[in-house]
C-alpha cells in the first residue's frame, strides 16, 4: 500500500513523542512529591475554577473513581477543597486553595523546561505550524468518535465502555501492518 510506511512511521514517532513526554513529566512531577495525573488536574482545575468532577473526569479522560482518588490526595495535601454547588446540593464543585499558588508556580516553570527541551532545536515558527496540524489532527480523531458513538457504544473512559477486542487490534495489523 503506498503511504502505509509513512502512516506507519508517523503513528509511531507520534506515539513515541507523547510517551517520553509523559516519561518525562513523570520524573520532573516526582521531584515535587506527585504524579502527572495529580498535576494534570491542579493545571486544569487552575485553568477552570469550579469544575464539577465529572467535567473534569471528561477533560482528563479518567475514570470517575481514578478522579475521585486523585482528588482525595490532593485534598489532603490542602492543594484544592471541595466546595457545594448551589444549583444542586449533590454536586461539589472543585477549586485550588491558596496552598497550590506556590506549587502550581513551580510546576508551571518546570514544564515550560520541558517544552525547551521537547522544541530544543525547532524553530518556533515551525512549532506554531506543528501545532495546527496537530490540533487538525486533535479535531479530525475527535470527529471520527463521535461519528462511531451511538446510544449503545458510550465513549471511552465512560462507564460501560467496551474494551476493544482482538478483531479491531486484526484490522489494524493488517491496514498499518
Amino acid at each position: 500500500m503506498p503511504g502505509s510506511t509513512f502512516n506507519r512511521d508517523f503513528a509511531f514517532t507520534l506515539n513515541d513523542v507523547a510517551r517520553l513526554m509523559r516519561t518525562h513529566a513523570d520524573q520532573e512531577a516526582r521531584r515535587f512529591g506527585m504524579t502527572r495525573a495529580q498535576w494534570a488536574v491542579l493545571a486544569r482545575i487552575e485553568r477552570e475554577q469550579g469544575l464539577k468532577q465529572s467535567e473534569l473526569a471528561d477533560m482528563l479522560d479518567l475514570a470517575p473513581i481514578t478522579l475521585t482518588r486523585l482528588i482525595d490526595r490532593l485534598c489532603d495535601s490542602g492543594l484544592i477543597e471541595r466546595r457545594s454547588d448551589a444549583q444542586d446540593r449533590r454536586a461539589k464543585r472543585l477549586h485550588l486553595t491558596p496552598a497550590a499558588r506556590p506549587v502550581l508556580e513551580r510546576l508551571r516553570g518546570t514544564g515550560e523546561e520541558i517544552m525547551a527541551t521537547l522544541l530544543h532545536g525547532i524553530d518556533r515558527s515551525d512549532a506554531e505550524r506543528i501545532k495546527v496540524h496537530l490540533e487538525t489532527m486533535k479535531d479530525n480523531l475527535r470527529h471520527a468518535i463521535q461519528m462511531k458513538q451511538t446510544p449503545d457504544k458510550p465513549a471511552a473512559g465512560k462507564k460501560n465502555a467496551s474494551k476493544p477486542g482482538k478483531a479491531p487490534v486484526k484490522e489494524l495489523v493488517r491496514h498499518y501492518g
